[in-house]
């Protein structure tokens, strides 16, 4: 009786994670940031030679941080959702250009529009990192005092922007 109570109790403690685990949703994985304040960076702005932003200079308004790269495939897919977002100018959007070289990143934004109030140079992938970016795209909403209070992982969707992204703004913005 002993022997088979044992391989039959792993059996069900493995079924049961299996089962939670299908409950997941793989694309909501947690952030620890969330609720914490934007990571400092000072970056040069993509857009103006000899320019750099910080955090501090996007303090005292709810924005968007973008984060994207010319050779992403997804953000290609994403890119007319964000334009399409910027042209409300319900919220400014902030791109965080990501291992990328700015020579292509600039010619990649006169292709197909650029959505962004500017976009930062992270070459290294540095910010990227302390924001703890997994992939690109990623989208970051930030409040007015500079607290992370929502990360999509992957390309924006119609859908995601309507009922969750927007939401948000309004209501950090209220």
């Amino acid at each position: 009786m002993r022997r088979t109570t044992l391989p039959l109790l792993c059996f069900g403690v493995l079924i049961a994670f299996m089962a939670a685990g299908l409950t997941l949703h793989p694309k909501e994985v947690p952030s620890p940031l969330i609720g914490k304040s934007v990571p400092a960076f000072n970056l040069p702005v993509l857009e103006s030679q000899g320019r750099t932003m910080s955090a501090q200079d996007m303090r005292g308004k709810v924005w968007l941080l973008n984060v994207w790269a010319s050779w992403c495939v997804a953000c290609r897919l994403e890119h007319p959702l964000v334009l399409e977002a910027a042209k409300t100018g319900a919220v400014p959007i902030y791109g965080l250009n990501y291992k990328d070289q700015p020579a292509d990143a600039r010619q990649w934004l006169e292709k197909f529009g650029n959505p962004y109030v500017s976009s930062l140079s992270d070459r290294e992938g540095l910010v990227g990192i302390d924001f703890g970016v997994y992939g690109v795209p990623e989208t970051f909403v930030i409040d007015k005092q500079g607290v992370i209070r929502h990360k999509v992982i992957g390309p924006l969707t119609a859908e995601t922007l309507r009922d969750t992204v927007m939401p948000l703004v309004r209501k950090l913005d209220g």
